[in-house]
């Protein structure tokens, strides 16, 4: 893997998707940043970290999807990669947050944000953006976040998590291309958060209501057995899971 190294950036994922804009970037490049001024996560929501006390990095991955109807596909495999991952870290209780937070004793500590773009000859190429709360203790107003050293009480070297998450990555990968996605989604589902439990739901007027998570479907909605027992779908923009 071909890793960049920036001290400051508005956005490792805008850096490196105006990098291959411009020129052509090699799979599996990364781009990583002691501070990101501008990240952002799911639902237009800021990702804000303390400066050279997280990971935030970038992924260019091309050649891996075959249709645009597979970008979920992609999410999963990420989405697992990260839990496994963090899970062999020996902590507690780690969960995936539908689409693809990670949490930890119900805290967030990892997330994903991914933008797919469709080159010529039907090519997709995804920028896998990753944020991973290493060091930083401070999380004023943000009462569900926590990092690894708040979990584990140490101080984590970043660069080695770095390196040993690429190389799981890249394994997953392999896996993927080898036995097909079935194995991430059955992980996938298997871990989700609150899932076949109660749970409270805030929708676009910002109603809120009760609620069971029962799955994921193949395109990523999410779906919600209400008390009636009505089961409905639910995109990432019109649905929010309080808890």
């Amino acid at each position: 893997m071909h890793i960049i190294k920036l001290d400051a950036i508005d956005s490792t994922n805008t850096f490196l998707k105006e990098l291959a804009a411009n020129q052509y970037v090699e799979n599996l490049t990364v781009v990583t940043t002691e501070h990101q001024t501008s990240g952002r996560g799911q639902r237009g929501s800021n990702w804000n970290t303390e400066p050279g006390k997280n990971l935030t990095f970038s992924i260019l991955i091309r050649n891996f999807l075959l249709e645009i109807e597979q970008v979920y596909d992609l999410n999963v495999l990420i989405t697992v990669s990260l839990h496994q991952f963090l899970s062999d870290l020996n902590l507690t209780n780690v969960a995936i947050k539908w689409p693809n937070d990670i949490l930890s004793e119900k805290k967030k500590i990892a997330g994903v944000l991914i933008e797919n773009q469709i080159k010529s000859q039907n090519e997709i190429v995804s920028i896998v953006g990753i944020g991973i709360n290493v060091n930083q203790t401070n999380f004023e107003y943000l009462p569900h976040a926590s990092s690894l050293q708040l979990l584990s009480l140490k101080n984590w070297n970043k660069e080695e998590i770095l390196l040993s998450f690429l190389e799981k990555l890249k394994f997953n990968l392999n896996r993927f291309t080898n036995d097909g996605s079935h194995i991430f989604w059955k992980y996938y589902r298997e871990e989700l958060f609150l899932k076949n439990k109660p749970a409270v739901f805030e929708d676009l007027l910002n109603g809120r209501f009760m609620g069971m998570i029962k799955d994921v479907t193949d395109s990523g909605l999410l779906q919600v057995e209400l008390e009636n027992e009505k089961i409905l779908n639910y995109s990432i923009k019109e649905i929010k899971l309080l808890y």
